[in-house]
């Protein structure tokens, strides 16, 4: 028997940027939640999301992935310049929705551009979450290593599980521990072998180890003193 029931659709328009996405109610609650979005150029239905999001339901957790702002603006292409602070207000609106459904920690993660804007926003309010999941971290554009999007992270003040592919071009494993020293929180790098940005979720294919692998992952890495 499953431990998930089907996914809801969730709209919070009592705040703003209002939130718009799927909820993930499990059937044996252990009152955690955890908020996942996407990466540029996608959306809340990206198949990545949609396998993490059922396993961490499966185990357990209220889970909501949810679209950024600027995908409830428009239904294609990337964000632009100007919506990164909004789309870190979203992200804030989603954290507390989910606070109304799971009463006990709450956990934010994020694909890429989602996840990048996720350690923008605890940087700058750490006590918004009780830790991080980032799935391909975009550390540099692919081909521009000498431009790393690190400066905010010597500001994580909260736990930090990365998820990476060994094959990923916006970061090789190097790069990512090289970055993570510069975190003061307690982190892990979980390595996908062969795996490039999509993390084996590309078309139609999909990584079906990758979402117990991600899920076993946390509960060693945040359950563990």
């Amino acid at each position: 028997m499953s431990n998930e029931s089907s996914p809801q659709v969730f709209t919070d328009v009592a705040v703003e940027p209002f939130v718009r996405g799927l909820l993930h109610h499990p059937v044996n609650p252990n009152g955690n939640g955890l908020v996942l979005t996407h990466g540029a150029g996608s959306n809340c239905q990206a198949p990545l999301l949609v396998a993490i999001a059922e396993a961490f339901a499966g185990a357990g957790f209220t889970v909501l992935r949810c679209d950024l702002p600027y995908r409830q603006d428009r239904t294609h292409g990337p964000p632009g310049p100007g919506d990164a602070k909004r789309d870190r207000a979203g992200l804030k609106s989603a954290l507390a929705a989910i606070r109304k459904e799971a009463k006990g920690k709450v956990y934010l993660g994020g694909h890429s551009y989602g996840g990048r804007q996720a350690t923008m926003l605890c940087a700058e309010t750490p006590d918004l979450a009780d830790g991080l999941l980032l799935l391909s971290y975009p550390l540099h554009a692919p081909g521009k290593p000498d431009q790393p999007r690190i400066q905010h992270l010597h500001k994580l003040q909260l736990p930090c599980l990365f998820v990476h592919g060994t094959r990923d071009p916006f970061g090789s494993l190097e790069e990512m521990q090289s970055a993570l020293k510069l975190i003061p929180s307690r982190t892990e790098l979980l390595p996908v072998e062969g795996a490039g940005h999509d993390l084996g979720f590309k078309g139609k294919s999909k990584n079906e180890e990758l979402p117990n692998k991600v899920t076993e992952a946390f509960h060693r890495f945040f359950e563990t003193p």
